[in-house]
């Protein structure tokens, strides 16, 4: 199918689908089960087999039709979905990636562990089997959605007997099981967009592994890679961001200096050659899976983000100190331009660190694309219960 083909579907969908006579999700369901919702996916999973980029040719027939909300449900949409996609069951498939589309579940992610963040393959969290299930005990921290999620992505050590990277298995939890409690973390915006997560023997369906056992570090490595372009893709520190402060500078003309100037132009350059390797990236994907480059995207999305924000505040001065909206803590709707300055510079502080620290990433950008020597490492083939915590 081609753009022009592509399109007269798109036109013959909304012919019949109005969506002015269908309520928001039936519109959805509708759109998904026509193979519109992501073209690249093959047909009966909400796509029709298509290159990637032809999805902008969707996007722009539908155009203020309804859509759900990549806020509420990113992670679902980033890093669950592509995860299912490559390792999951026909039945997997078939369950969740229309709701998980449509925005009727929520997802998160359970990766991270207070004793391993930047190494996560050290993680701890046991998953033991137990007949048909498994019983999951562990805690996990620094998980976005953790109180909307009607499911993770989960990642868990099955064999502390092998090493680190051998010992670990992928599975999707039900976060409605009894064994799971979710405490938020307060974090310097005021919200609680984050959160602990807790797991006392709570039962997975072995239906629910994603991959083989001991493949979960391989699994988990398509999530990886797939949040780190989720995240770098952002338009906040491309152009929306970049046009944002661009906005304030021409609106307070009375702070104007030449130090200034020549950093907005330098943001600015930078923001646009984001923007330009994030479509390049976008190209290689429609061929194939990320790599480690989203990496170098996701690391310079920070940077810029906070650099762009801290500008900003420089240049509204003392207003640029407030942060008003307090009282609006709605975590579900995060925002990097849509607020007041104050609220998006203390956001972007956390930009270096969700997805991959910016240090780690440094590591993976040399390692895997430079080629340079990796650093040395003792750990690799010990096994986990031998490793000092």
């Amino acid at each position: 199918m081609n753009e022009t083909e592509l399109r007269e579907l798109s036109r013959a969908f909304l012919s019949d689908n109005d969506p002015n006579a269908m309520a928001s999700l039936d519109f959805l369901r509708a759109r998904f089960d026509a193979g519109l919702a992501w073209v690249h996916f093959p047909t009966g999973l909400g796509g029709l087999g298509l290159p990637r980029q032809l999805q902008s040719v969707v996007d722009e027939e539908l155009r203020g039709t309804p859509d759900n909300d990549p806020r509420r449900i990113g992670i679902g949409l980033g890093m669950a979905a592509p995860t299912i996609l490559t390792f999951g069951t026909d039945e997997q498939k078939q369950r969740f990636l229309r709701p998980l589309w449509t925005g009727e579940e929520v997802w998160c992610q359970l990766f991270s562990e207070p004793g391993a963040g930047s190494d996560l393959a050290a993680a701890g969290t046991r998953a033991v089997r137990d007949g048909d299930d498994w019983r999951v005990t562990g805690q996990k921290v620094w998980t976005s959605s953790a109180h909307n999620a009607r499911f993770a992505i989960l990642l868990a050590r099955h064999d502390p007997d092998l090493p680190k990277h051998a010992g670990l298995t992928y599975f999707i939890l039900d976060m409605t099981d009894p064994g799971v409690e979710v405490r938020p973390l307060r974090q310097i915006t005021g919200e609680a967009e984050f959160n602990e997560v807790f797991m006392t023997d709570a039962r997975v369906p072995d239906a629910n592994r994603l991959g083989a056992v001991g493949e979960g570090w391989q699994v988990a490595q398509t999530t990886l890679m797939n949040e780190r372009v989720a995240i770098g893709s952002r338009p906040a520190a491309g152009g929306s961001m970049a046009d944002v402060v661009a906005q304030t500078w021409r609106d307070h003309p009375a702070g104007h200096t030449t130090e200034l100037h020549d950093r907005l132009l330098d943001l600015w350059a930078r923001s646009e050659a984001l923007r330009l390797a994030g479509e390049r990236l976008r190209q290689q994907l429609a061929v194939g899976a990320p790599g480690p480059e989203g990496s170098a995207m996701k690391l310079e999305f920070a940077r810029l983000a906070q650099r762009l924000s801290g500008l900003e505040v420089e240049l509204l001065g003392v207003d640029g100190l407030r942060y008003d909206d307090w009282t609006m803590r709605r975590p579900e709707k995060v925002e990097f331009t849509g607020r007041d300055a104050g609220y998006r510079y203390l956001r972007a502080k956390g930009n270096s660190i969700e997805g991959g620290t910016s240090e780690v990433l440094r590591n993976i950008i040399a390692e895997r694309v430079l080629g340079l020597p990796a650093e040395p490492r003792t750990d690799t083939k010990v096994a986990w219960k031998d490793l000092p915590r």
